[in-house]
């Protein structure tokens, strides 16, 4: 989501100044709707659409419903939230399935936009969803498209029909129609066909983009868009729906760096749903859009939903509750660690899912300093280990983690490291297991908490200790070690306090005076020999 990571920072940094008023008055919505007006524009969103948001966006906030609220701040941002949502869609929009299979769906787009690698994400994604896709390989003008389409089909375990070599060879017409001709015949359910594109829109390309169109009728014509071409989306949008047509947007390259606002204006504009988006170049790095998810990330709220939906598919829940059961029974070791990583590794990238977590936005320095090859090299380091040596790490000697540092490629001290965090991890993991709260290291235990560092253990502790004052002030501790020793209980300690206002204790040789012990303390506190 860096594409939009500018026009999060300006909506963030625009609803922190009002969170500090209790009462917002007309200049103060003004203010704030020139702040959203700038950061949109800054972001190449398109200005109609932007006129339109923000002139929702005040109406709105200046209405009863944020008036009568008690925290308009936040009603304000919620007031975003929805416009947001309108302008990129309202409601998410499935794929139309063809009643007779098979399916078909052409790919159209300018030439860079990433239809090809875009087909073979799509075909993956379906073939997880239980469905049998073909890819047709119909862009044979851009040299080695044809080849390209038959790696990205390889490496998504999905079949490509391509009976002509490409770089200008063939008639891109007569294959499309062959393609879907030939999944009826060998009963694949979903037809994905990648036309040609060009470095602009011109009449040639909207003439065969048409034509492929009429021959094969497609149920879905998906228009691909570069999340990063800024304001000439809008135009190339508008100027495909004209010459071609199509029922549904895919963004891509949403990982990009550049100011992606101009995606935000194509649905608006042209009155098509985004139906998927592209968020990486692996085959993996896709989804489908949900608009109102897609509205959370930008105003940094979080997308837990979509986090949730990656973790179910990555985590085996039968494997989930072996774990659970081998934590509870202190049985957890390296060997479950190493597959419990593999799996995380199997949702995707780390840091996108951290991303994904509300407030996330205040989290980028830290984000960008994570290195997510550091869950390669503990995996190394645990496979260099032997069984035994998984399951108990107590028999790791020094020279047992010199051979794993050498056959990892790691050093004794991280070998070490990881041995130790593992300890403390698994320690933790049992205190959770048996109903307990962890101590969090660097923190302390969790005051008034149950189990592990629970108040009543702490007092039942206190209580054993035998021996006089733990006061953090020496004239307190020797007055109260000298009431102690003279059988008066300490104030505090169920008697009334006594003593004067420097803490010194009511006991002593002489009452109301302080003894010698407390003398020498108080010299010393004073800065005496």
């Amino acid at each position: 989501m860096a594409t939009f990571g500018n026009l999060s920072d300006r909506l963030a940094e625009t609803f922190k100044n009002l969170r500090t008023k209790g009462k917002l008055s007309a200049s103060d919505v003004d203010g704030t709707v020139r702040e959203i007006r700038r950061a949109l524009l800054d972001a190449d969103v398109s200005l109609d659409v932007v006129k339109q948001f923000t002139a929702h966006v005040r109406e709105r906030a200046l209405s009863d419903e944020v008036n009568k609220a008690l925290n308009p701040a936040q009603q304000v941002v919620q007031i975003v939230n929805d416009e947001l949502v309108a302008i990129l869609g309202g409601q998410q929009r499935r794929l139309q399935f063809a009643k007779n299979p098979p399916t078909v769906i052409m790919l159209a787009g300018l030439q860079g936009a990433g239809k090809t690698t875009l087909a073979g994400k799509l075909a993956k994604h379906l073939a997880k969803e239980g469905h049998t896709p073909l890819l047709v390989a119909s862009d044979l003008q851009r040299p080695n498209a044809v080849n390209q389409l038959q790696v990205v089909g390889s490496q998504a375990g999905v079949p490509v029909y391509a009976p002509e070599p490409g770089n200008g060879v063939g008639d891109p017409v007569k294959v499309a129609k062959d393609g879907v001709a030939e999944a009826r015949r060998a009963q694949h359910d979903v037809v994905i066909i990648d036309t040609a594109g060009r470095l602009g829109v011109d009449a040639e390309m909207m003439k065969q983009a048409s034509n492929i169109r009429k021959a094969t009728d497609p149920d879905e014509v998906l228009f691909v868009i570069d999340a990063m071409i800024g304001q000439d989306a809008v135009a190339t949008a508008k100027a495909f729906q004209e010459g071609v047509d199509f029922t549904g947007v895919v963004l891509s390259k949403l990982d990009g760096d550049a100011r992606g606002g101009a995606a935000l204006s194509v649905a608006s504009v042209t009155g098509r749903p985004i139906i998927f988006a592209s968020t990486g170049e692996g085959l993996d790095d896709f989804e489908p859009f949900h608009p109102d998810r897609m509205a959370s990330r930008i105003l940094d709220l979080g997308d837990i939903l979509t986090l949730i939906e990656q973790a179910q598919q990555a985590f085996d829940e039968e494997e989930a509750l072996k774990v659970a059961e081998k934590l509870a029974k202190e049985q957890f070791t390296l060997e479950d660690f190493l597959a419990q990583m593999q799996q995380l590794r199997g949702a995707g990238s780390i840091k996108k899912m951290l991303g994904m977590l509300p407030g996330a936005g205040g989290m980028k320095q830290q984000l960008e300093n994570f290195d997510e090859r550091e869950i390669v090299r503990t995996e190394a380091i645990i496979q260099s280990m032997t069984p035994a040596e998984r399951k108990n790490t107590k028999l790791l000697n020094g020279s047992r983690r010199l051979r794993i540092a050498k056959g990892s490629g790691m050093t004794v001290t991280d070998v070490n490291q990881l041995v130790q965090r593992f300890e403390q991890a698994a320690k933790m993991m049992k205190t959770v297991a048996r109903g307990g709260v962890p101590q969090i290291p660097g923190m302390g235990p969790i005051p008034g908490a149950g189990g592990y560092g629970g108040g009543k253990r702490q007092a039942a502790k206190a209580k054993k200790k035998s021996g006089g004052s733990r006061s953090g002030n020496p004239a307190k501790r020797a007055a109260e070690n000298a009431a102690i020793a003279s059988g008066v209980t300490p104030a505090g300690q169920g008697a009334a306090p006594t003593g004067s206002g420097f803490g010194l204790g009511g006991g002593g040789a002489k009452q109301g005076q302080p003894s010698e012990q407390d003398l020498a303390a108080m010299q010393k506190l004073l800065g005496g020999r």
